[in-house]
C-alpha cells in the first residue's frame, strides 16, 4: 500500500516513460507502487537525426517496464506514442480508457534535452524538435487528456514535467529553456481554464537529475565549460543547498503528491524540487 489511499485504482499515463533509469520511468513505477492502473509511454522508435536510438524509450524498453511493475505486483500498459503526432496522443489516451475505463493522471513527461548549441549555431530543425516535444506535446497531452476528463466529469490531475530551465536560463540551451518557460505558461493558462471542471494542471521542475540524458549533459558542460566532469559536478553540489543533485525518486515522490486528493487546492503550479538550488 502506497501513502496515498485515494490513488488506488486510479488511472495513469506517464509520456517518455519508457527509458531505463528515467524521470518518466520513476514517476510511473511510484504511481504503480501507489495502486494506480498505468500506462508506460515513449516514442518505441527513432524519429530522424534529431530523436536517435539512444535518446528514447524504444518498445523493448516500454515493455521492459511494463514487466518490472508487473511483478511487483502493478497493474501496466505499455503504448508507443510519438507526442509531435496529435492523433498519436489522442490515440494514447483512447487507449488508456479503452484498458482501464477512464482517465484520471496524465504526465507530460516526454522531452528533448540533449540538443545543445550555442544560439548562433542552434539549427532550426534542432529548434522545432525541442520546442515540437517539449512544448506542442505537452499542448497535445493537456488538451486530449483534459476532453476525456472533463466528459467523465470527476475532474483530474494534469502533471507536466518542467525544469529549473522553467525558471532561468543556462547557455546553449536556447531552445530547452525557451521550451521550459513556455510549458509554465500554457500550465497556468490551462489552470485557469479547467479548474471550473475540477481538473488541476502543474508543473514540476527538477534540477539535474543524472539520468541517462543527465550523464550526456554532464559530459556536454563540463566539456563546453573547460572543467573536468569531476569539478563540473563538485560545482554543482557546492551551490545546491541540500548538497546533492535531485534523484529520480524526488521527482517521482512530487508526482505522486499532486496527483493526490492532498493536493486538491494546488494549481498553476511550477514547483521546483531541486534542493533548494531554484527558488524562483
Amino acid at each position: 500500500m502506497g501513502m496515498y489511499a485515494d490513488l488506488q485504482g486510479k488511472v495513469a499515463i506517464v509520456t517518455g516513460s519508457g527509458r531505463a533509469k528515467g524521470l518518466g520511468e520513476a514517476m510511473v513505477m511510484r504511481l504503480a507502487a501507489e495502486g494506480c492502473k498505468v500506462v508506460v509511454s515513449d516514442i518505441g522508435a527513432p524519429r530522424g537525426k534529431e530523436i536517435p536510438a539512444d535518446a528514447i524509450g524504444t518498445s523493448s524498453g516500454i515493455d521492459a517496464v511494463v514487466a518490472a511493475i508487473r511483478a511487483a505486483g502493478g497493474e501496466a500498459t505499455g503504448v508507443a506514442c510519438d507526442v509531435l503526432e496529435e492523433a498519436q496522443v489522442e490515440a494514447l489516451v483512447a487507449a488508456a480508457v479503452r484498458q482501464y475505463g477512464r482517465l484520471d493522471i496524465m504526465v507530460n513527461n516526454a522531452g528533448i534535452g540533449y540538443l545543445m548549441k550555442p544560439v548562433v549555431e542552434m539549427t532550426q530543425a534542432d529548434w522545432d524538435a525541442v520546442l515540437g516535444v517539449n512544448l506542442r506535446g505537452a499542448f497535445f497531452g493537456i488538451k486530449h487528456a483534459a476532453k476525456q476528463m472533463i466528459a467523465q466529469g470527476h475532474g483530474g490531475r494534469i502533471i507536466n514535467i518542467g525544469s529549473q530551465a522553467s525558471k532561468s536560463g543556462f547557455p546553449f540551451a536556447s531552445a530547452y529553456v525557451a521550451s521550459k518557460h513556455g510549458m509554465v505558461g500554457l500550465t497556468r493558462s490551462a489552470a485557469i481554464e479547467l479548474g471550473a471542471q475540477g481538473i488541476t494542471v502543474n508543473t514540476i521542475c527538477p534540477n539535474h537529475v543524472t539520468t541517462g540524458l543527465g550523464a550526456w549533459q554532464n559530459q556536454f558542460f563540463s566539456a563546453a565549460t573547460g572543467r573536468s566532469e569531476q569539478q563540473y559536478l563538485a560545482d554543482m553540489r557546492a551551490r545546491i543547498p541540500l548538497g546533492r543533485p535531485g534523484l529520480q525518486e524526488d521527482i517521482a515522490k512530487a508526482c505522486a503528491f499532486l496527483a493526490s486528493a492532498e493536493a486538491s487546492y494546488i494549481t498553476g503550479e511550477a514547483m521546483n524540487v531541486s534542493g533548494g538550488e531554484e527558488y524562483h
